[in-house]
């Protein structure tokens, strides 16, 4: 079976329901290369617009649609918080966790990740998954420590098998939003790793697992990093809310 891949748009506190009317005509003609699935991922006050908008358009089987973050918990005295029912009530199918952004501002802990991860998959959603490294830890070469330290306790969790249903975006933390870009062999050697340390508990998995690159990716390094044999996709921030543009990463994006 092919490795699917995706790429994810992560609109972050941005957009309006303006964009939402023009992202859905814009991906109404994209041309997607086979087992490629597009997520777009829009803040929650937006996410049943985007959902009717997408359905009113006949485009359910062409776009996925994801939230930005979850709840651990199911329901209670948790002001501000979602909980998957609401949005399987929305019809939302992926969730983003443990992005660099809720675990630096919001101390969002691995094992908070963990346990959000696991509510997902009970819920029968999609986790995609954000793990990274700051420059600090990449100069002093400790990259693939801080990676294990933040997939190993989702491992312990929710156990290996259940991989085959998780989605993993590397984005190291300074390349977000900052024009920097790891090189192509940079990435993939860091892709690389990521299969490597899952192969050591369950090979067959690794080899499922779909691992986006995240980290200033636009419609002109797209190609070259789909490219890379680990890089299956990508989660998109800024790139994401710019219609043309995204729909060219959407393109460069294959199946492998």
């Amino acid at each position: 079976m092919a490795r699917r891949a995706i790429v994810a748009a992560n609109w972050k506190m941005n957009g309006d329901l303006a964009l939402v009317d023009t992202m859905i005509s814009g991906l109404t003609n994209v041309k997607l290369q086979d087992d490629v699935s597009v997520v777009i991922c829009p803040s929650s006050p937006y996410l049943s617009e985007f959902v009717a908008k997408r359905n009113s358009n006949n485009l359910s089987s062409v776009i996925h649609v994801g939230a930005q973050n979850v709840s651990e918990h199911q329901s209670g005295a948790y002001t501000g918080q979602i909980s998957t029912k609401m949005l399987q009530e929305l019809s939302v199918e992926f969730v983003i966790i443990g992005h660099s952004e809720r675990r630096r501002y919001y101390q969002e802990t691995s094992t908070q990740v963990a346990h959000k991860v696991n509510a997902v998959l009970n819920a029968g959603l999609t986790p995609i998954i954000c793990i990274g490294e700051s420059e600090t830890e990449r100069a002093t070469e400790q990259t693939e420590a801080v990676l294990a330290s933040q997939l190993q306790p989702v491992i312990d969790e929710i156990g290996i098998e259940k991989f085959i249903d998780v989605v993993i975006a590397y984005e190291p933390v300074w390349a977000i939003g900052t024009g920097k870009t790891a090189s192509n062999e940079m990435a993939q050697e860091t892709h690389k790793f990521i299969r490597q340390f899952l192969a050591k508990a369950n090979e067959s998995v690794a080899n499922k697992v779909p691992l986006l690159y995240g980290g200033s990716v636009n419609s002109s390094n797209c190609e070259e990093l789909f490219a890379q044999p680990d890089i299956d996709g990508g989660l998109i921030g800024g790139a994401s809310l710019q219609v043309e543009q995204f729909k060219i990463i959407c393109s460069a994006a294959k199946g492998k």
